[in-house]
């Protein structure tokens, strides 16, 4: 069942966080949708610009709804990650999205918010609630890319004033996570100071955490060892999802600790069966590896388990 982001901040707020997983393919669709039912969680399909690219937009939509009638006890909200202005009206329109995310983060303060501005009553007239970002996340996320030396965290001032000049449901901020494996160095950690400042003043309101991959250091060694070149990468520690969703952080977004296992799938079966040339044969052990990926990070974001409460509130 297809519902709202807003619908699920409401269960989740201040009690748990609900896990953003972007989606490419059919494996991962698969895969998602029974990590989801085997940890009985509520979850949100992020469907990105590149993704919509990658085939063809129609493509993913159909396997989203596949996956709907296959699985019609899930409930889950179908998400535009980083739009453009009128990639988020074209999702609009297409009727499918229950989420949009207008990503203007780039501009200006007041620019930013006369763009969202208008996503956001495009969007409302629909039915459709709307994500933003205010700061600057360092990293690259396909056309997304920050130089570290750019990147801003978000004014606790700013953010209230930007909330309520735009009517935005949900509120990405930047406070220390960068997008990609390589989030930290040093002792360098989540800016949770700033994300107390940021709910002090929108106390309530649903917040976003993106770049919020852990990148396991067991799967970087793993896909290393069979053949991979990934050298530094580090991410956000995990049991910290639950200090953020106390804060307010009702969405975490997790694209790159997904990628990773499937890297590390592939790479060691065709490095321990060099003679397969089928491609069904990973394919099968990546949707079973990545349904229990999906499960375990729903026990650290809280919301294994809470898959019944959600639904008698969605009916």
């Amino acid at each position: 069942m297809i519902v709202t982001t807003k619908q699920l901040f409401q269960t989740a707020y201040g009690k748990y966080a609900i896990g953003a997983y972007n989606i490419n393919n059919l494996e991962q669709t698969m895969g998602l949708f029974r990590g989801n039912l085997d940890s009985q969680a509520p979850f949100i399909i992020q469907i990105s610009s590149g993704a919509r690219k990658y085939t063809h937009k129609l493509m993913l939509e159909g396997l989203i709804r596949s996956a709907d009638e296959i699985f019609p006890e899930a409930i889950f909200a179908v998400h535009l990650d980083h739009g453009d202005e009128q990639t988020c009206y074209d999702c609009i329109e297409s009727g499918f999205y229950s989420s949009v995310m207008i990503d203007a983060s780039h501009e200006e303060f007041d620019k930013n918010i006369e763009i969202t501005r208008r996503v956001v009553e495009a969007a409302h007239a629909r039915g459709i609630v709307v994500e933003a970002e205010l700061g600057k996340l360092g990293g690259v996320e396909e056309h997304v890319k920050v130089d570290e030396a750019d990147a801003k965290l978000t004014n606790p001032d700013q953010a209230k004033e930007f909330v309520e000049r735009t009517g935005v449901d949900s509120l990405a901020c930047a406070i220390g996570t960068s997008h990609g494996a390589f989030k930290f160095s040093g002792s360098q950690g989540l800016h949770f100071d700033v994300l107390e400042e940021i709910q002090k003043r929108l106390p309530g309101f649903p917040l976003v955490m993106h770049g919020s991959s852990s990148v396991p250091q067991e799967e970087v060694a793993r896909i290393n060892a069979a053949g991979g070149n990934l050298k530094g990468a580090r991410g956000v520690d995990e049991n910290e999802f639950a200090r953020a969703a106390t804060l307010g952080v009702t969405k975490v977004n997790i694209d790159t600790d997904g990628r990773l296992v499937w890297t590390r799938v592939h790479r060691e079966f065709f490095r321990d069966t060099p003679e397969k040339f089928d491609l069904r044969d990973p394919g099968k052990i990546f949707m079973a590896e990545y349904a229990k990926f999906i499960a375990h990070k729903n026990e650290k974001l809280g919301s294994a388990g809470t898959l019944e409460d959600v639904r008698r509130l969605a009916k």
